[in-house]
């Protein structure tokens, strides 16, 4: 394996212990190369360090929300219930009780963002939230069936949020299809779409019995109260698979954001790539759903922050995931033990979320002019 550096001020050589030859590149920024056999990682200094930042509040995050409840802990004591060395009433509370809702918020979180950053990369317009443009109803729509009609189970719900949201993901690719599709036109579709489907789930819930319209009204508002370990392990195994499916798709996301005939011209095909793009931001926001109910901006706020943050043209998938991890976990944190009552993560993300929607249609109405 080999490791070379290159800078601003100018490249050095690459120096190899494997056979490969050295070699001189400038790539504009300080970068870090790592070769392992004919496999080259390149990896910019700045994505690095703004990544390890990111992993460290990510962690002290997750201790804070550990510690905090209604029975008070130590740091040490966290730790120590995590590595095996606290048994009885401690352990039972971090390891069976809070820790199933820390991991969830912090794996939903990284799948709604990295859904976010596969739409707007698609379709070059950093509003292009899931929840905006309609997939998110679409896969609450189908789950609330679900709940409401069969009573299904949660491999059920993720089944019918995935169907609901995929059939949304069509209607509005159709309803929007014009001698091809524009990432505006699109956006504009998914709102009406998504007002639509607002209309359809209210009226379920108020067709249903009582006690189910008051859980499913609850569940709707995105929150991780009922989440346990059997559903973080179930969504947790999708979500992996999807953002295995993500990455791989990060040089055809790159492409597209130059625009369609660009990325024709570097030997993407543009309809498959899109199509395989649409399924796995649809499937992300789909198991996420099941779960929690919509949880609604991340998508659309973690992308641009992590993109900010590296400073880089386009949007990078490892900080976009971490952003979004941070973003779930601190709003499930201020829902939990920071509001005067207890309330659904959702709420606090709108809350969030919709002030930094309102700066970002200014942003981009100030750029039009």
């Amino acid at each position: 394996m080999s490791i070379g550096v290159t800078s601003r001020s100018g490249p050095t050589r690459l120096r190899s212990t494997g056979g490969a030859p050295g070699g001189r590149v400038d790539f504009g920024r300080r970068v870090l190369v790592l070769r392992r056999w004919r496999i080259a990682v390149r990896l910019e200094w700045r994505s690095v360090i703004v990544c390890g930042a990111l992993a460290v509040a990510v962690a002290c995050m997750a201790v804070l929300a550990l510690m905090t409840g209604s029975y008070q802990l130590s740091p040490g004591q966290v730790v120590s219930a995590l590595v095996g060395g606290e048994t009885g009433l401690v352990h039972d509370i971090v390891v069976e009780w809070r820790l199933p809702r820390v991991v969830a918020a912090l794996v939903f979180g990284a799948a709604l963002g990295v859904s976010g950053a596969v739409f707007q990369s698609m379709l070059r317009n950093p509003l292009a939230d899931p929840g905006i443009i309609g997939f998110s109803q679409g896969s609450y729509t189908g789950a609330l069936i679900v709940i409401l009609v069969i009573n299904g189970s949660y491999v059920q719900l993720i089944g019918g949020a995935l169907l609901g949201g995929m059939a949304t993901a069509i209607a509005v690719y159709v309803l929007a299809y014009r001698r091809g599709v524009q990432g505006f036109r699109l956006i504009i579709v998914g709102i009406g779409v998504s007002a639509m489907l607002d209309s359809l789930n209210t009226w379920l819930i108020l067709k249903a019995d009582l006690e189910q319209a008051i859980a499913a009204a609850a569940w709707g508002a995105g929150s991780l109260n009922g989440v346990s370990w059997d559903q973080v392990a179930i969504g947790g195994v999708c979500i992996a698979v999807l953002l295995l499916l993500a990455a791989m798709s990060s040089r055809p996301m790159r492409q597209m954001e130059l625009g369609d005939d660009t990325a024709v011209s570097q030997g993407v095909r543009v309809s498959p790539a899109r199509l395989g793009m649409v399924v796995v931001g649809v499937a992300l926001t789909a198991v996420v759903t099941a779960a929690s109910g919509p949880i609604a901006f991340i998508s659309l706020v973690a992308p641009q922050i992590g993109r900010r943050l590296v400073r880089t043209a386009g949007i990078t998938l490892a900080p976009t995931a971490l952003v979004g991890a941070l973003l779930c976990l601190a709003a499930d944190y201020l829902a939990q033990h920071v509001a005067p009552t207890p309330l659904p993560v959702g709420i606090i993300t709108v809350m969030l979320g919709g002030g930094y929607l309102g700066y970002l249609l200014f942003t981009e109405a100030r750029r039009r002019l």
